[in-house]
């Protein structure tokens, strides 16, 4: 009889693929572009938060004081500032809360003190910790320490330091402070409604009607983000502000404030909201349209139940990218804001103003939770979006309608006006003499060189920083984006990789810079030396915009199917000649539209940038807001024109030089 019982096999080791020579060189190539988003994103915020909860409080009880009597001979027994301030009450709880350059006059415990006084003063500390200054002169020993009242007046108490939630107590406890959170949301909700409106109505008329000059005012709608978010302030204070020329229509309200921060907002956005809408509104479906005039459905009741579900994850991706612009901008709050405060603005006074790093850290903080709320939101909208065209879809195209299309027209009209009108009157501004007395035209608005706020230096390199980080950036992150989407395995490298390179559109600008300067300025980091140089404005400028470039990138990746690879490998071709020779070449838009978006956004920059800069190194962006605050409002103006003018004309050359390489390039498209 055939025994058939089977016979357990024993358990083997597991087969593992050995790591090819190309997959090696990835990987590696992998980690050391994620250190560098590690180095210049993820440890400078880490900084900047252990910043947040760095608290300094005088510790009274950390000092012994002893007092002479008037022959100087004779002295009492020793006491600490803790008890004396318990009989006296000379500094409150919170007053003993400060920041790192805090400093406490020892005199004010004792009220009969006068330097004039023969009385003498010894003073030590309990423990190696403390601290205090005698002048200039910093003493941490324990031993005592015996002054004349002339010297014991010049002593000061410095603060120790510790951690806790102290200095977010002290911020939401300051209104005018907390004021800021409310302001800061109101301007970016009623900026975002406004907006969106206009945009959509915009994309509306150029995707939905039959009117002419479409390609005119799609060319208008994107001229704001050539300027940097200043610019449309500087031009509402000309028209609307104390001497402007159509300030009649306020009707006696001000200009400085939300009024004016939200048309400035409305203005410089405006592009944004239209791309993402417009993309929305250009593809949809003719057959739902025609089911809809099938069932004899009004154009109202098809315009909402057919039009704006097409268009509705647009709609919201649009609401809050417009959001997340608003509430982290600090160009135009502060040349326009007058007294009105806001969260990016805070930042800058703390510190800048008042040399407060903590709070500033704290106010960052505050920032960055609505920022990564709006951006988080946005990414599971996008999640959830399906296909609207299926390969049965038939295009959707227009039908003439005299009355829409000429409401379409002038709608679009008033925009381009809108638009223009900014543009055109900050070119006036910077060609007369002297607004509104002498109008006549001159150029020494011109004359940087004799400004505040960098000269022709400033203007050069900002074109210098536009093109290293054009150059670099696009290097970094398209090889950066080839290495996520190609590589074999390493799931867990790639997923870190990825979620390192969507951080940086959650992070403000302002917010980043000023953690640049926790973590690059800091003597004990072996990389303090790029503190105040061209590359760490540089590194700033490639992370900051690191994300758009990488979603690019991998966008344009994602269309070239990986057959490429395995090709390249069954004839054992090197992986990095095909990237040179098959994946750049096809690639080649994308790469192009990536170095103009960074070229474009290195000019416009300020509050990435506007901590970081030296005096060789500053900006022209950072020098509009300079002649801003020194009150050359007219010279700031011809710097914003300027940079208008040099993206401008960085724009046609792309277009120009994008032709040229295309159609040698890309030949194998129109077969």
């Amino acid at each position: 009889m055939t025994d058939t019982t089977q016979i357990a096999m024993p358990s083997g080791s597991v087969v593992r693929g050995k790591l090819s020579r190309d997959d090696i060189i990835m990987r590696g190539s992998m980690i050391v572009i994620g250190l560098y988003l590690l180095v210049t994103m993820v440890l400078p915020l880490y900084a900047m938060l252990s910043k947040s909860f760095t608290t300094y409080t005088f510790d009274l009880s950390a000092y012994e004081v002893q007092v002479s009597d008037e022959s100087g001979s004779s002295f009492s027994e020793p006491v600490t500032f803790a008890e004396l301030n318990e009989k006296l009450d000379v500094v409150t709880v919170s007053d003993q809360v400060t920041g790192t350059d805090g400093r406490l006059s020892a005199t004010q415990f004792f009220p009969d003190f006068s330097f004039r006084s023969p009385v003498r003063y010894r003073i030590r500390n309990l423990s190696e910790e403390g601290r205090y200054l005698v002048g200039s002169t910093l003493e941490t020993s324990t031993e005592w320490r015996e002054l004349d009242s002339n010297t014991f007046r010049r002593v000061q108490l410095r603060p120790v330091e510790s951690y806790g939630i102290g200095n977010f107590a002290t911020y939401f406890r300051s209104p005018a402070l907390s004021n800021s959170i409310k302001n800061s949301v109101m301007i970016a909700t009623v900026s975002t409604i406004i907006t969106v409106t206009l945009a959509f109505w915009f994309a509306y008329a150029l995707n939905r009607s039959c009117m002419r000059f479409k390609g005119v005012f799609r060319l208008i709608a994107m001229a704001p983000i050539l300027v940097p978010s200043l610019l449309p302030g500087i031009a509402l204070v000309y028209l609307f502000g104390n001497q402007g020329i159509l300030k009649e229509l306020m009707f006696g309200t001000s200009i400085y404030g939300p009024t004016g921060i939200v048309i400035g907002s409305v203005f410089f956005t405006f592009p944004h909201a239209f791309l993402i809408i417009s993309t929305a509104l250009a593809i949809s479906d003719a057959r739902l349209f025609e089911a809809a005039i099938s069932l004899r459905a009004s154009p109202w009741r098809t315009f909402w139940t057919v039009t704006i579900p097409g268009a509705r994850y647009g709609l919201v991706s649009a609401a809050f990218v417009v959001f997340n612009l608003v509430i982290t901008d600090f160009g135009l709050p502060k040349v326009i804001g007058g007294q009105f405060n806001v969260l990016a603005v805070d930042i800058y006074k703390q510190v800048i103003g008042q040399q407060n790093f903590e709070m500033g850290a704290v106010v960052s903080v505050v920032l960055v939770l609505p920022a990564i709320v709006a951006f988080a939101i946005d990414r599971i909208v996008q999640s959830k979006q399906v296909a609207l065209i299926s390969a049965r879809s038939v295009p959707y195209q227009p039908l003439p309608n005299r009355k829409t299309d000429w409401l379409m027209f002038a709608y679009s009209c008033m925009i381009a006006v809108f638009i223009i009108g900014i543009l055109g009157i900050c070119q006036l501004a910077a060609l007369v003499k002297f607004w509104p007395y002498d109008m006549s035209l001159s150029l020494k608005n011109y004359q940087f060189d004799l400004m505040d706020g960098g000269g022709w230096g400033a203007y050069y390199n900002s074109i210098k920083l536009g093109l290293l980080t054009a150059v670099i950036g696009t290097v970094v992150i398209f090889f950066g984006a080839y290495l996520v989407e190609k590589s074999n395995g390493f799931r867990t490298g790639r997923t870190i990789f990825q979620m390192f390179a969507m951080l940086p559109m959650a992070i403000p600008g302002m917010v980043l810079g000023l953690a640049y300067i926790f973590f690059f300025n800091n003597p004990a980091n072996p990389l303090n030396f790029l503190y105040g140089t061209m590359a760490i404005l540089v590194i700033c400028t490639v992370t900051h915009f690191y994300t758009v470039s990488h979603l690019t990138a991998t966008t344009a990746l994602q269309q070239m199917d990986r057959e490429f690879e395995s090709v390249s490998a069954s004839l054992k071709q090197p992986t990095l000649k095909l990237f040179g020779r098959v994946t750049v070449p096809v690639c080649l838009p994308a790469i192009l539209d990536i170095s103009i978006y960074l070229f474009v956004n290195a000019m416009t920059t300020v509050s990435a940038v506007v901590f970081l800069y030296s005096p060789t190194t500053s900006l022209a962006s950072v020098a509009v807001l300079n002649m801003d605050d020194a009150g050359d409002i007219a010279p700031a103006a011809a710097m914003g024109m300027m940079i208008f003018y040099t993206n401008a004309g960085a724009r046609i050359f792309h277009l120009i030089a994008s032709h040229g390489i295309l159609r040698r390039t890309q030949a194998w498209r129109r077969r």
